[in-house]
């Protein structure tokens, strides 16, 4: 990771003195760090799914991560030290996830771990992170979090998670699309968390889940699924996630021709996949949740704005350099604002290394409302410091002419639920 610092910091008295600062203001950044930086800079862990069915999610988890990296390093990094970014690619495996934090650990000597998208990994890794007594800020969206399954050591402050989404999404999909519903969604545990959550809290509204369809992670065809999707099913839920994801949507509306039930999907159907690519025509009309509006709308925030071109990318979700690129909008800002997460809390708690982990961990916990900014560019939330998990707006958008146009977006109070754990009872 390139390291740039802010040199007016950097530059001695004595070399402005002798003339060399002259010189040294030529110098790219990163030389100017390695000559006039002192301290050792801070080792963040970034595990990675750069192979594997989250790799499309890993890459551009990376943009933004190197984005998020160089605003804090160009801003003067954290308590005065560069960051920088120790990579390890996990394969989006739960064993290769636990090796990874060990090597974060014992090989790089890296201050935390953090990034980790896909639920089965995060689980498999989090014990490990415990044992290592390394901070895990994960980036994932799963309940496992807040449900209590993990420990001290993970958190996750900088995106929601599937619990808090789907309460908030439930009473919108049974006033305006319908109460019988049939679900589909991958068969681990981030797509159960879906078919639990979103079961319980459909029924709260008058509805019903007529059928539960899960489908392996790895499938790459899906028609065969399809025809156990009841005839009198009013709304297809739909959650699909890897590298099928396009042959997915294709294929369900083969299935259905011109005459379909109300759609609502998770943007995890059709993340880094062009909305306008052929064969998705019958995708108008259709609802997707989303974690921040891939297509630009009219009500944008600068702070959006300014995030938006840092991590490269168009008002249409798609990268700056190739339009055929297409981001995972609504999910890679999790790790934009984990990243300025942990700036503050290490700024608040005076974090110098190693030992000062649990002063790093209590400082978070401590950090309850998290204003709209910057930092924050999805939206003012709260962190909840007992569960360990961050609770925010929700947004379902509608395909309208090929683009995603928000129709509906939840307040905070939307997604909040009784906590199930106080990780802060837990020792270090």
């Amino acid at each position: 990771m390139t390291k740039t610092p802010n040199t007016a910091n950097t530059i001695s008295r004595r070399a402005a003195l002798t003339g060399i600062a002259a010189g040294a203001a030529s110098l790219p950044l990163w030389a100017r760090y390695t000559n006039a930086q002192t301290a050792e800079p801070l080792k963040l862990g970034f595990q990675v799914h750069r192979t594997g069915i989250g790799s499309a999610y890993g890459r551009w988890y990376g943009r933004t991560t190197e984005a998020a990296v160089k605003i804090i390093n160009d801003g003067g990094g954290i308590n005065g030290r560069m960051v920088e970014v120790v990579a390890e690619d996990d394969g989006t495996d739960p064993r290769r996830g636990a090796e990874v934090l060990e090597k974060f650990a014992n090989q790089h000597g890296c201050d935390l771990a953090f990034g980790t998208l896909f639920s089965h990994v995060v689980i498999g890794s989090a014990p490990r992170a415990g044992e290592l007594k390394l901070p895990y800020f994960v980036v994932s969206e799963g309940h496992h979090v807040a449900s209590g399954a993990l420990n001290r050591y993970t958190l996750q402050p900088g995106i929601t998670d599937v619990k808090s989404q789907v309460k908030a999404m439930a009473p919108y999909v049974a006033e305006n699309l319908g109460k019988k519903v049939t679900m589909i969604f991958p068969d681990f545990a981030f797509g159960h968390d879906h078919r639990d959550f979103f079961t319980a809290a459909i029924e709260e509204q008058g509805g019903e889940v007529l059928e539960q369809i899960a489908i392996p992670p790895a499938e790459t065809s899906f028609t065969k699924y399809f025809p156990k999707i009841p005839r009198e099913t009013e709304v297809v839920y739909h959650v699909m996630v890897g590298p099928a994801v396009l042959t997915f949507v294709k294929e369900l509306g083969e299935f259905f021709g011109p005459s379909r039930p109300a759609m609502f999907g998770f943007i995890d159907s059709l993340e880094a996949v062009d909305i306008g690519s052929p064969g998705l025509e019958f995708l108008e009309g259709t609802y997707f949740w989303e974690g921040m509006c891939r297509d630009a709308q009219p009500d944008q925030s600068e702070h959006e704005k300014t995030y938006r071109a840092a991590v490269g990318v168009d008002d249409h979700g798609a990268s700056i350099s190739d339009p055929t690129d297409v981001s995972t909008y609504a999910h890679m800002f999790g790790c934009w604002e984990t990243l300025h997460v942990i700036k503050e809390g290490m700024e608040t708690s005076g974090y110098s290394g190693p030992a000062d982990r649990a002063k790093l961990i209590e400082a978070v916990e401590a950090m309850g409302a998290m204003p709209e900014s910057l930092a924050h560019p999805q939206g003012d939330k709260i962190f909840n410091g007992k569960t360990h998990q961050v609770f925010g707006h929700q947004n379902i958008s509608r395909v309208e002419g090929g683009k995603l146009v928000r129709v509906h977006r939840t307040s905070i109070e939307d997604t909040l639920y009784p906590d199930e754990v106080d990780y802060t009872t837990q020792s270090f």
